[in-house]
């Protein structure tokens, strides 16, 4: 087997197809958390710590003057970018929760799913000829008038 051959057995797997389709969700759901945390939660984190930009919020370690914006100051010098650790910090946990949440739910749907089974009575199987033969003779024994 050629190596494209091996390569294309593997790529149309459907495990494989599956985690190509989980990345790409992932990275859209990503984007929309991550803009939910810049847009929504951190200016109100900003406006309750000060009314900056939370991205915004650094440490100088090169003198750099505490006024200039972070990017003029990673210019001038080596800051401590807190504020944006902070900020992709909310993202990762937000993103975590939220992950949690849904394999919760697949794991409460797949426990009810596996109780519904286990309640469902499995179906007979139907006897075989030997014991349908079996039940007719004793039937026929069982009634009056026949020889025993």
């Amino acid at each position: 087997m050629s190596m494209l051959q091996e390569f294309k057995a593997f790529a149309v797997k459907g495990n494989v197809v599956d985690l190509a389709v989980a990345v790409i969700i992932g990275a859209a759901f990503g984007k929309i958390v991550e803009s939910l945390v810049q847009d929504v939660i951190m200016p109100i984190v900003g406006k309750i710590f000060g009314g900056l930009d939370f991205s915004n919020y650094y440490l100088p370690l090169n003198n750099q003057s505490m006024q200039l914006p972070l990017a003029e100051a990673k210019k001038a010098g080596a800051v401590l970018a807190y504020g944006n650790f902070l900020t992709i910090l909310i993202n990762f946990i937000i993103l975590a929760f939220i992950i949690f949440m849904m394999v919760r739910m697949v794991n409460k749907a797949r426990t009810l799913t596996l109780r519904k089974e286990a309640s469902t009575p499995a179906e007979e199987a139907p006897p075989s000829e030997d014991v349908l033969l079996l039940r007719e003779i004793r039937d026929a024994l069982k009634q009056p008038g026949t020889l025993r």
